[in-house]
C-alpha cells in the first residue's frame, strides 16, 4: 500500500513540473511555438483566468525588454505589384506611421513580399525579418520596439 501511495505521489509531482506537449496545447487552442507567456497574463483582461493556467503551460517566456537589441537603422522593402495581397503593409506605408521613424527607409523592390532589414550604426546588415501576415500597428510596435529612439538616431548619424 505505502509502495502505491509512493508511486502515485512520484507521478503526480512529476505531471505537476511537465509542459504540455505541442499536441496537447494544440488540442486546447495554443500555438505553443508562437505563444508568449505575456499574452497568457492578459487573458485576466477578458475574464478568461479559467484558461490561464493552461496558456502558462504552453507558452515561452518573453525576452527581457533589457536585453531588446535596438538598431540604428531599418528598411522595408516591398514591391507594390504586391500591395493587393498585402493591404496592411500597403496602409502602413501609405499613412502617417512612417514619418515617426527618421531612421526608416521604405524601398520598392520588384517581386518582393514585405520584409524589414535591420541594421547597426555601421550601416552592417544584422537581421531580415519577414511581415508578410504584418498588420499596421505590428510593424509600428516592431519598428518602436527595435530601432533607437529619434534623438538616439540623430546623435549616432552624426560626422
Amino acid at each position: 500500500m505505502k509502495l502505491a501511495i509512493f508511486v502515485f505521489f512520484i507521478l503526480h509531482i512529476e505531471h505537476s513540473f511537465t509542459e504540455f506537449t505541442t499536441e496537447d496545447c494544440w488540442a486546447l487552442g495554443f500555438n505553443k511555438a508562437n505563444l508568449l507567456c505575456s499574452s497568457c497574463d492578459q487573458l485576466s483582461r477578458f475574464n478568461l483566468d479559467v484558461i490561464k493556467e493552461h496558456c502558462k503551460e504552453c507558452c515561452h517566456q518573453d525576452e527581457s525588454i533589457t536585453t531588446e537589441k535596438k538598431y540604428a537603422r531599418a528598411v522595408l522593402e516591398v514591391c507594390t505589384c504586391k500591395f493587393g495581397a498585402y493591404p496592411q503593409i500597403q496602409a502602413f506605408i501609405k499613412s502617417h506611421r512612417p514619418l515617426q521613424f527618421p531612421n526608416l527607409q521604405i524601398k520598392y523592390v520588384r517581386g518582393l513580399d514585405p520584409i524589414i532589414k535591420l541594421y547597426d550604426k555601421d550601416g552592417t546588415l544584422q537581421e531580415t525579418v519577414a511581415i508578410e501576415k504584418w498588420n499596421t500597428d505590428s510593424v509600428e510596435e516592431f519598428l518602436n520596439t527595435h530601432l533607437v529612439p529619434e534623438d538616439d538616431y540623430l546623435r549616432t548619424n552624426m560626422i
